[in-house]
């Protein structure tokens, strides 16, 4: 396959999954005070959206990737 194909297909994928999935969220563990050698630390869930604007650049660009790639030939 070629290459442009590989990564056009990656973008659209990519943007699909955003238009499914709206936000993902990670935990972090942040130092909440250190005295020391003492150290008290919190888990925090943090919750980044993914906007609908990105997924449709996405997916637009995977498109055009796709068709320019496939006309050079």
């Amino acid at each position: 396959m070629k290459t442009s194909v590989i990564v056009g297909v990656l973008l659209i994928a990519l943007g699909a999954a955003g238009f499914v999935y709206k936000s993902f969220s990670y935990k972090s563990e942040e130092t909440v005070a250190q005295i020391g050698p003492l150290k008290a630390t919190a888990e925090t869930e943090k919750n980044i959206a993914i906007p609908d604007v990105l997924s449709i650049i996405s997916i637009i660009a995977g498109v055009l990737v796709i068709a320019i790639g496939s006309r050079s030939k």
